[in-house]
């Protein structure tokens, strides 16, 4: 089961490649400014990871005017995310949680995609300023998408 509603989100400290270089990325930045939209997705380069993060780059101006950051977590390197995200035209921050740590801690491992080994599995969460978790949401099978009216919703009862 991956982190439940009414917890606290585990804080992590992940790597971004952006044009200036490797960065940080960190959960607990937002803490006390914004809420985060935490989504969890198996591989760059796939049909329904590009779909689903085409689709909120596209829509990013629905999450900021709800005071959110969107944080998107993938096991793919860095430099892979990067690639990716110049190719596809993909805006929102890419965290690489390469050594799966991450993943673990939400409990949103998925065992074995298509026999390449553990990636994380399609998930949403939505964290508050606090840094509690106040929306949960694994898909059935990595080629479901989370309910993002249920997480839109779950941002302006917070905004």
């Amino acid at each position: 089961m991956p982190v439940k509603v009414g917890s606290k989100a585990p804080d992590f400290t992940l790597k971004s490649k952006t044009a200036a270089g490797l960065a940080d990325v960190k959960l607990s930045d937002n803490f006390g400014r914004k809420n985060t939209v935490l989504l969890f997705f198996p591989a760059a380069f796939t049909g329904v990871c590009t779909k689903e993060l085409c689709d909120i780059s596209a829509g990013l101006g629905q999450f900021s005017t709800l005071n959110a950051a969107v944080i998107a977590v993938s096991v793919d390197t860095p430099f892979a995310q990067e690639a990716w995200a110049k190719q596809e035209k993909i805006t929102i921050t890419l965290a690489s949680d390469l050594d799966k740590k991450v993943i673990k801690d939400y409990d949103v491992v998925f065992p074995n995609l298509a026999g390449i080994g553990a990636t994380a599995a399609r998930a949403a969460f939505v964290i508050d300023k606090q840094g509690v978790v106040q929306y949960a949401e694994q898909t059935p099978s990595p080629k479901d998408l989370p309910d993002f009216d249920a997480v839109k919703k779950t941002l302006a009862r917070l905004a």
